[in-house]
């Protein structure tokens, strides 16, 4: 308690700089109120707001709400990930907005952060994996279908599914992959710590030879210079030299993402929401309304199936020339990523966040490096935060200038997180800092939205609500 007395003593005492913002101060204070804290959790929980459209004015909780965005921002961009299951808790409860207008300004936020890390990695190249760029255009081929259904299908069970088991789902999977996150960047700073100690045993062994031996000591040292130089002719076959690293964009895969993103945004928009809110007239949860919510299956199937056949196609033409040893790799590898997109999908939905923080510790957890695993989580982010912020503008969205200033503020901040985190990278060459970020957007999010949850259910069974599972519409 007293922790929370000065907190806003310190509150009051920086605006009371200014005599004009008596007023600001005050909604402060009654922002900061405990009463109106949990009326606010409860309110987000249940939509007791409704889609009312309220003027938002710059104030002093707007002002505390976008800091503590642009630092979950930072944080959320140097794993790859959204953040929206940070973004939505602040604007609702900080800064005072209903959850329809926070949803909204959170798509445009995470848009913003997306748009700068696609802008970085698009053209980031890495010597470590032979020139080849971070975004792994296949794995976001193979995912972006299916996470763009599971999307689709985890909102209905949103809608369905009760307060207490959304909040015990969310509960027990989020914490089970933040302890794998952990382990996954143990795991690589253990790995990083052994070629350290290696890679500065052979640089000390080298200069002892060099200092200290004795005329054949020095002999051998030259052979060993000689099968050192051999070791590393291997290691600069993969090692691509930086000067000769060009970037290469794969126009087609970008081509074929942009033709799936097209796809599915054309029939969200015929489709509309359950609330009547269409380009077209639809009866809200008609018969129309399901055949174009069920039309997402066929389509994402075809489109995952399409790709899988030409890279096996494609696969089995180089094979011809190649060592016949690598067709092992065979479909069901591929198969992976697009279950586990759908999973990340499902589960977003369900939980009301973006599926890159579902599907960032899956990749780690398969294999895929921290720089890759961010670079094309974050890729595969784009699509969907465009995918939604676009569908709020053009079905009428109000206070367009926020979310944009919102969005300038998100893309800032990535941009620093980025920049902050590559520059840590190449100093201490600790990729798993990726992962570590993860894991905190992560802690942050359990922590918040089950305590969220939590509290919300109790209202819910004190005040003898319904709890039990509902109709979608």
């Amino acid at each position: 308690m007293r922790i929370f007395h000065s907190l806003s003593f310190f509150v009051l005492t920086f605006i009371s700089f200014n005599p004009c913002n008596a007023e600001e101060a005050q909604t402060i204070v009654d922002t900061l109120g405990r009463n109106h804290f949990l009326q606010k959790i409860y309110e987000w929980g249940n939509g007791a707001q409704g889609f009312e459209e309220a003027e938002i004015q710059f104030s002093g909780p707007i002002v505390v709400a976008g800091v503590l965005c642009f630092i979950a921002s930072s944080i959320s961009s140097a794993g790859g990930i959204g953040g929206g299951g940070l973004f939505i808790p602040i604007l609702t409860i900080v800064a005072g907005l209903d959850l329809k207008i926070a949803s909204s300004l959170s798509a445009f936020m995470v848009t913003g952060g997306s748009v700068a890390n696609v802008m970085c990695n698009l053209c980031a190249t890495s010597p470590k994996f032979g020139g080849k760029s971070l975004i792994d255009y296949d794995i976001a081929l193979l995912s972006e279908p299916c996470m763009l259904l599971g999307v689709s299908v985890g909102v209905i069970c949103n809608l369905v599914f009760p307060e207490w088991l959304i909040t015990m789902l969310f509960a027990v999977f989020l914490t089970w992959s933040t302890s794998k996150t952990c382990n996954s960047g143990v795991l690589f700073w253990k790995i990083e710590s052994e070629e350290r100690r290696k890679r500065d045993g052979f640089e000390g062994l080298e200069n002892g030879l060099l200092e200290h031996g004795s005329g054949e000591e020095r002999e051998g040292g030259v052979q060993g210079n000689k099968e050192k130089e051999g070791m590393k002719s291997v290691e600069e076959q993969v090692l691509v030299p930086e000067e000769n690293i060009r970037v290469r964009i794969p126009w087609l895969k970008l081509v074929v993402l942009l033709l799936v993103w097209f796809t599915f945004f054309s029939l969200y928009l015929l489709r509309g929401n359950k609330y009547g809110q269409s380009i077209i007239p639809m009866e809200p949860c008609g018969v129309g309304y399901w055949i174009l919510s069920s039309a997402q299956i066929p389509l994402a199937l075809f489109f995952t199936a399409w790709i899988v056949y030409r890279k096996d196609s494609h696969q089995d033409q180089n094979l011809m020339h190649e060592d016949p040893c690598l067709s092992s790799r065979g479909p069901s590898n591929k198969l992976i990523f697009p279950i586990m997109a759908l999973l990340a999908g499902i589960l977003g939905g369900v939980f009301g966040i973006g599926g890159g923080m579902l599907i960032s510790p899956l990749l780690l957890h398969v294999g895929i490096a921290p720089e890759v695993t961010a670079a094309t989580c974050s890729f595969m982010v784009f699509f969907s935060s465009t995918m939604s912020a676009l569908q709020y503008l053009l079905l009428g969205m109000d206070h367009i200038e926020t979310a944009i200033m919102l969005a300038i503020i998100c893309f800032v901040a990535s941009l620093i997180g980025l920049l902050v985190v590559q520059r840590a990278i190449q100093s201490y060459g600790r990729p798993s800092i990726i992962v570590f970020s993860v894991s905190i957007v992560m802690t942050l999010s359990v922590v918040l939205m089950t305590s969220f949850g939590m509290i919300r259910t109790w209202k819910d069974y004190v005040s003898g609500r319904y709890m039990g599972f509902k109709l979608p519409c």
